[in-house]
């Protein structure tokens, strides 16, 4: 098989490109390197089934002939972590709509399978844990960016399920529990590698809000492994999948662990969230999946707990400080 990757030089997307390059599938990427890296995927330059593309989404004629070339599609591309999200409103909406739109209009004209990958963040405010596919969809006010993205995810969710039930065209639609592992920057938010990278350095650990809000995390492995037998399953074609694991911590306690681990001396903070992000920025005290539905369809469950993801990460970094990527 060959596959496309949009966003491929991502964090996620590099890990998905190394299994399905183990697999002996054929490999393209597309990434317009806003948030994904050419260090995520220097080590596959020279694999003869691998090619990557640096452009843009929104170049059509492009994107055509990329998803013309492939047999199927991995549409990952997309505005990532909490920071980019408030600070970058626009941004956020029109490359996750437009993007996606694009897509799936390019691929039905070839009938090309699509997964689309969308984020836990679409359940918002709903507060009844653990969530099923089936929850309601409880969105914040329009006048607070921190909704955006999950407004623009829920958006891509309903275009692709169109797709499948109007045109024919198969897609799968999965949402992403907080995935975690090496290559992932702290850059945009995204709290392991940022509690991790500043016990490190000595650095205080920030923990936004009062440290209660608790998450899973899941290992990237697991996530990417899910991804490519999800693509491969019939029975997947137009239906939402939960992918996570259900190891909850409170962020404070994450800190706690993460200090330990890395023997730092780190003190812990306490930043509020209208510092961290803006005045009117709300946050989901809990998010928990239900993993049953992709347990039943492809036999899935997550392999690393989190004493794992911890490790992997410490490791990844505490490298990169000796010998930079």
């Amino acid at each position: 098989m060959h596959y496309l990757i949009t966003g491929g030089a991502g964090f996620v997307g590099s890990h998905l490109a190394d299994i399905l390059l183990d697999q002996g599938h054929h490999v393209t990427i597309l990434d317009d390197l806003s948030t994904g890296s050419m260090r995520n995927i220097g080590h596959l330059r020279g694999n003869p089934k691998f090619r990557y593309v640096i452009d843009t989404m929104l170049n059509a004629p492009l994107l055509a002939e990329l998803v013309d070339e492939a047999d199927a599609v991995f549409h990952l591309a997309a505005a990532v972590g909490v920071k980019l999200i408030v600070e970058s409103p626009v941004r956020t909406i029109e490359t996750n709509v437009r993007c996606t739109e694009l897509l799936l209009n390019v691929a039905a004209k070839k009938n090309r399978k699509v997964l689309l990958t969308s984020t836990s963040e679409v359940y918002g405010k709903n507060t009844a844990v653990p969530f099923h596919e089936e929850s309601d969809l409880v969105m914040g006010a329009t006048s607070r960016g921190r909704w955006s993205y999950a407004c623009s995810k829920a958006i891509d969710e309903f275009l692709a399920i169109a797709y499948w039930r109007e045109k024919g065209l198969p897609t799968v639609v999965v949402r992403l529990f907080n995935t975690v592992g090496p290559r992932q920057t702290g850059r945009y938010g995204m709290v392991i590698p940022r509690f991790v990278t500043q016990a490190l350095a000595g650095e205080p650990l920030t923990v936004y809000g009062d440290g209660s809000s608790s998450r899973c995390f899941t290992h990237v492995g697991d996530v990417v492994r899910a991804l490519a037998a999800l693509m491969e399953t019939d029975a997947a074609v137009g239906e939402v999948f939960n992918i996570g694991n259900t190891e909850e911590i409170t962020m404070l306690d994450l800190a706690h662990r993460i200090r330990t681990l890395t023997e730092s001396t780190s003190e812990i903070t306490f930043v509020p969230y209208a510092v961290a992000y803006e005045e009117s920025f709300e946050d989901m005290p809990r998010r928990v999946p239900c993993i049953d539905k992709i347990q039943r369809t492809i036999d899935w469950s997550p392999e690393v707990p989190l004493s794992g993801i911890l490790e992997s990460v410490i490791d990844f970094h505490q490298a990169t400080v000796l010998r930079p990527v």
